[in-house]
């Protein structure tokens, strides 16, 4: 599950568990996100900014196969068609984020595989640990393709076309510093600790700005066609500018 909380301008969005929980990502969860999100959206004024935060040593280790397996019934068939629907619900926290109006922070305070490194990449800036973690997109060794919007979200957010080949289809493990060098992430860290501290710097560096969430939001979909093509946004031209 997940947790809200403000503290002074900034919203912390914390998924939760014991230490070994790895932040799998099932139709529950999903939701908890996306109310947290809707949350934030409601609440949101000028001047704010989300910081994604996990508890233990996983950040998110992707979707729930083990979910989607207990709950087919023994039905092969059946648990792809639930690991289908787990990727279309998914599909609605990029697109919330995509569209949240504020600055958007992951602090990656442990592994993100999969799914779970989309959800880092479809915040604004991604800061990680060096100390702990590797992101990881683990399809290609198991034998998936990926969803549209994924190969959408990676080619939009990362430049280097030599570490899209290495990330989708090598299967590489990237750790912080590395990943830095191939421009997945912002930034690398000691620990999980200094890394939350970073993001939290960083956002109150932005919220200080005052920036108007719309025009935000609208500046980001913008920048990325290719990722509001896939999700189905659209973009509009909005001017507030005191003339």
């Amino acid at each position: 599950m997940c947790t809200l909380e403000k503290r002074g301008s900034i919203f912390f969005l914390t998924l939760t568990g014991d230490g070994a929980d790895e932040h799998r990502l099932n139709p529950t969860l999903i939701a908890s996100i996306r109310s947290a999100l809707s949350k934030v959206k409601s609440q949101s004024t000028r001047g704010t900014a989300l910081i994604t935060v996990a508890e233990g040593k996983f950040f998110s280790n992707g979707f729930d196969l083990a979910w989607a397996k207990s709950s087919s019934g023994g039905s092969p068939s059946e648990a792809i068609n639930l690991l289908r629907h787990m990727v279309t619900l998914f599909k609605d926290v990029v697109s919330d984020l995509i569209s949240l109006p504020m600055p958007t922070i992951a602090a990656v305070t442990g592994h993100a595989a999969a799914a779970g490194l989309l959800l880092a990449m479809s915040h604004d800036y991604v800061l990680m640990r060096r100390d702990r973690g590797v992101l990881y997109m683990s399809e290609v060794d198991m034998g998936m393709t990926f969803p549209d919007y994924f190969t959408a979200v990676v080619r939009s957010k990362v430049s280097k076309p030599d570490a899209v080949r290495d990330v989708l289809l090598r299967g590489m493990k990237v750790r912080a510093d590395e990943a830095v060098v191939k421009g997945l992430i912002d930034s690398a860290h000691d620990n999980g600790e200094k890394a939350v501290e970073a993001a939290v710097r960083l956002g109150e560096e932005l919220t200080k700005r005052k920036w108007d969430g719309e025009v935000y939001a609208e500046i980001r979909k913008a920048l990325y066609p290719e990722i509001i093509g896939v999700l189905g946004l659209t973009a509009k031209p909005i001017v507030k500018a005191r003339i």
